[in-house]
Formats: C-alpha cells, structure tokens, sequence
C-alpha cells in the first residue's frame, strides 16, 4: 500500500466544488510541506497547491487561485483541497505528494512520496 492515499474526486459539473484528502499511513507528514499536482491527458503533470509543514504558508498556480484552498490536519495526518466553482480545464488525475523539506517547491522531482492519484472530471 502505498504511505499516501487520495480520495474525493468524481464527476461535477461546471461550478461545481470537491473535496479532496490525502491522508497518509504509517508516514508521519507533520514535519512535511505536501504538494497538490494534476495531470490531464495528453498533458505533463502540474503543480496545483502546496502547503507548508505547519500550514503557515501556500502556494497556488494562478489557474486555481481563488477558486482552491490547501489546508492540512496534522493531528489527522491529512492534507485537504477544497475545490470549488471548478472549470472543465480542472479536469485531471489528481496526485498529492511529500516533500522531505517544510517547504514547498513547485518542482515535481522535489517530491519524494507520492499517492496514486484520484480522478476529478468537470463535465456538464
């Protein structure tokens, strides 16, 4: 089993909203920044939202800001992505992942530990 798990992705409509989690098993993600990337078809993966080991500072890609929120329950040992009026270019296999750091970076070889991603499709 892999340490990181995504769930919460599915079909929604334009404007609609999803919430993401990743929580992780038997790998302690406190001391951890964790990043949120998508990749749709035909296209590379891409950093969507990255939180810092305490929650004190994130990061959006311009495409997403105002519309997502990273938040993290470290005594849950889970990371969430609060989506929301989502368009059908949000479309895409979503991946959370770890960073050995508290920071965050936008660089996906920076990213040690990742989930096995949940789809999101926006489709009316």
């Amino acid at each position: 089993q892999l340490p990181l798990v995504e769930s919460g992705g599915g079909l929604v409509q334009p404007g609609g909203s999803l919430r993401l989690s990743c929580a992780a098993s038997g790998l302690p993600l406190r001391f951890s920044a964790i990043g949120w990337f998508r990749q749709a078809p035909g296209k590379e993966r891409e950093g969507v939202s990255c939180i810092s080991s305490a929650g004190g500072s994130t990061h959006y890609t311009d495409s997403v800001k105002g519309r997502f929120i990273i938040s993290r329950d470290n005594a849950k040992n889970t990371v969430y992505l609060q989506m929301n009026s989502l368009k059908p270019e949000d479309t895409g296999v979503y991946y959370c992942a770890r960073r050995r750091l508290n920071y965050c970076s936008d660089i996906y070889e920076d990213y040690d530990y990742w989930g096995q991603g949940t789809q999101v499709t926006v489709s009316s």
